[in-house]
């Protein structure tokens, strides 16, 4: 699976579940962890862990291998690393607190919204 592909799989994981406020941030040449982070959030530590559940499930559903979930059981920011994607899931009290887009702001946004209108 290409990186496009995964991210696209990724953000539409997180969209078939409601994530809210899906950023994604190219993190080529800024971070060695991983080309994009994607970032959004869940109103709920039910809806936390459903966002992460399905992008686990979508990821192994086309062979690809989480490397690493962590967070999970706590449901207030789960981080999904799929190797050239890492995502992280938040409660959305979390993430206002931990401002990872701000952390990153050097890191250029990629418009995935686009791909996920019909």
């Amino acid at each position: 699976m290409e990186k496009n592909e995964l991210l696209l799989m990724a953000v539409k994981a997180a969209d078939d579940k409601r994530a809210e406020d899906i950023v994604v941030l190219n993190m080529k040449g800024i971070s060695l962890i991983a080309d994009y982070f994607l970032i959004c959030h869940g109103n709920s530590d039910k809806q936390v862990q459903a966002i992460a559940n399905e992008l686990k499930d979508k990821a192994e559903e086309t062979g690809y291998h989480v490397r690493r979930m962590e967070g999970y059981d706590e449901g207030k920011w789960v981080l999904i690393d799929l190797g050239d994607v890492v995502a992280h899931v938040f409660h959305r009290d979390e993430r206002t607190y931990y401002n990872l887009e701000r952390l990153w702001g050097d890191a250029p946004t990629v418009d995935v919204q686009s791909e996920l209108t019909p």
